[in-house]
């Protein structure tokens, strides 16, 4: 075994024997369970049978409040496209006569997608801590003594950041696919769900769209990893790291929102981190396309990456 591959082995254990990491895969599960007792409780397939007039029912409340959106002083018209985009969704079962599933095991993983946020949080946690906390323990001379240069030392935690971030999404993702089978059932590889495109309405896998679903919510739990371990390496301070990364995780979207009438504002991080606004076609800035975004988000991640290698490489330790 190579003393970098090594060396990735040694961060995953540093990480993984640490007890706060187990209870934050604790809470994770936790949440998973109540949620799918909470879920069975509410009766999830007991309009099944009357569908059709559940769908009617649905596109006049919608149509209800798309009106009182449009009536309001400030009118929110994503929420206007949400509800919009969900008629839609309702006249085409109907027209195609296309009856909603019995929810199963994939609509309770899709359903859990929102976990990734707490996944995001709990990765912001370890990317935050794994330089600075070398710095504060007073390891830091100990590890660069290593027969590794500082690029690679730095390589290596960043690869163990990454590692976590993916496993534990395959943790969400296996442990909501195994609670949603014991607890509602399994309805197989060819169950099929309804959603909005930009070009309309289609019919499409179900287990297709929600590795579609998780795999877009991937890409902004890389970049806030990213961000958070180019802070560590910046400041020698976890707090700060983990703090600044929060903040900007659960404030982003109010940032463009806030800029959202100046043409500069689809530059920012968070106008480009969800992909999946061009899937959906619910595109946060006219004009921007999915290769605008990636090449934005490409440009971030090198950014991020490039700062926190200048620092941590031209960092004096000697008084550490």
């Amino acid at each position: 075994m190579s003393s970098f591959i090594k060396q990735i082995y040694n961060e995953q254990i540093k990480i993984y024997v640490r007890k706060p990491t187990w209870v934050m895969y604790f809470i994770l599960f936790a949440l998973i369970i109540g949620i799918a007792a909470i879920t069975q409780t509410s009766g999830v397939n007991d309009n099944n049978e009357n569908w059709e007039q559940v769908l009617e029912q649905d596109n006049e409340q919608s149509h209800e409040t798309i009106q009182n959106l449009r009536e309001a002083d400030f009118s929110n018209e994503a929420s206007i496209k949400v509800f919009e985009q969900t008629i839609e969704r309702n006249n085409y079962r109907l027209e195609n006569d296309i009856a909603p599933n019995d929810f199963g095991a994939w609509a309770f993983v899709e359903e859990n997608v929102f976990l990734l946020s707490l996944v995001s949080l709990f990765t912001i946690i370890v990317a935050a801590g794994i330089i600075a906390n070398e710095f504060k323990w007073g390891t830091i001379k100990l590890l660069l003594i290593r027969p590794l240069t500082r690029t690679q030392i730095l390589l290596t935690k960043y690869i163990s950041v990454l590692l976590f971030a993916l496993w534990t999404l395959l943790f969400v993702w296996v442990s909501s696919l195994i609670v949603g089978m014991i607890f509602f059932g399994f309805e197989g590889f060819t169950a099929t769900t309804v959603v909005n495109r930009p070009d309309g309405v289609q019919e499409v896998s179900l287990f297709s769209e929600v590795m579609r679903t998780y795999g877009f919510r991937l890409v902004n739990l890389v970049m806030m990893a990213t961000f958070a371990f180019m802070i560590s390496a910046i400041f020698r301070q976890s707090s700060l790291a983990i703090g600044l990364a929060i903040f900007l995780m659960f404030t982003g979207n109010t940032i463009v929102e806030f800029f959202a009438n100046r043409d500069w504002a689809k530059y920012i991080l968070f106008a480009n981190t969800n992909l999946q606004q061009f899937s959906t076609g619910n595109i946060m800035f006219e004009g921007m396309t999915l290769g605008f975004s990636i090449t934005m988000l490409i440009v971030y991640f090198v950014l991020f990456l490039t700062l926190a290698w200048t620092f941590f490489t031209k960092r004096d330790v000697a008084g550490e």
